[in-house]
């Protein structure tokens, strides 16, 4: 059984340096899903509230025999939910629909600048890592400025900003920012979902050089970037493939041929903007 090495958060605590995304992993089904990747090495998961799954993610931690601590478990804060005590609220939500007796990474799902609440939640996330019931705090989509802020107004530095990151999207500019305020990126999509990526020449010449997968080259790619990659699947051959990416390096020059492929956002993700409640 594989299992991906842990990286360290600016908290003391660890994270496993590949996830499993599960959006989409509903009901009965998806709770199979989650176990059998657990079962084949996935130690991170990442859900959310919004993704009205977490129950299957809590009852595919029961089913399972590995210990609750050694699962990373992440979920994240609703739009609806800013606020301080509206977070407060929240976080009882998802940790009963877990089932859980703590959750170790909580992030602010997006900023939503224009609600201008994200700080109070932030301190809510403060509050409750305080109490035990959070290991470590982040955020998702948030712009160098959020993070900026969310830092000096709560005296605490986010410890994982989760992003739309892929060689489509590679976002040095902030990737740098993290690691100028020791924050550790997570990639969302980092496959780049229903795109050609998977088919670009570089990366499948690459994959060839290597004798590995279009997949597993891309997600490696991540690691050495030295984000956390969470892609997303149900099929336990391909979990087991995303997971084997620990036993090759690319060159410098694969690397940056990979971050070559860049264009910009696949989506309409721009947390200066985008909104979700």
């Amino acid at each position: 059984m594989m299992t991906a090495p842990s990286i360290g958060l600016n908290d003391g605590t660890t994270l496993p340096a590949l996830g499993l995304g599960t959006y989409g992993m509903n009901g009965d089904e998806g709770a199979g899903q989650i176990a059998t990747a657990i079962d084949s090495g996935y130690r991170l998961l990442d859900t959310a509230l919004n993704y009205t799954n977490e129950d299957a993610v809590g009852e595919a931690i029961r089913r399972t025999e590995v210990p609750r601590a050694d699962l990373v478990v992440t979920t994240k804060l609703p739009g609806r939910h800013h606020g301080y005590e509206e977070a407060l609220a929240s976080f009882e939500e998802s940790r009963a629909n877990l089932g859980l007796d703590y959750v170790d990474l909580y992030l602010i799902h997006w900023p939503l600048p224009r609600v201008d609440k994200y700080v109070d939640a932030f301190r809510a996330f403060v509050k409750l890592q305080e109490d035990g019931l959070v290991k470590s705090v982040g955020v998702s989509n948030f712009t160098a400025e959020h993070l900026q802020r969310v830092a000096d107004e709560t005296g605490v530095v986010p410890a994982v900003n989760q992003i739309e990151l892929h060689p489509y999207f590679p976002q040095a500019e902030l990737r740098a920012v993290h690691q100028s305020m020791g924050i550790v990126t997570e990639s969302w999509s980092p496959l780049a979902k229903q795109s050609e990526l998977l088919t670009e020449g570089v990366v499948t010449d690459i994959a060839r050089a290597h004798g590995k997968t279009p997949t597993q080259v891309v997600l490696r790619w991540h690691v050495q970037l030295g984000a956390v990659p969470v892609p997303k699947s149900a099929d336990p051959g391909r979990q087991r493939e995303n997971l084997d990416v620990f036993d090759f390096e690319l060159s410098e020059d694969e690397v940056a041929a990979i971050s070559g492929l860049e264009r910009g956002r696949l989506w309409d993700g721009d947390p200066v903007t985008h909104e979700e409640f």
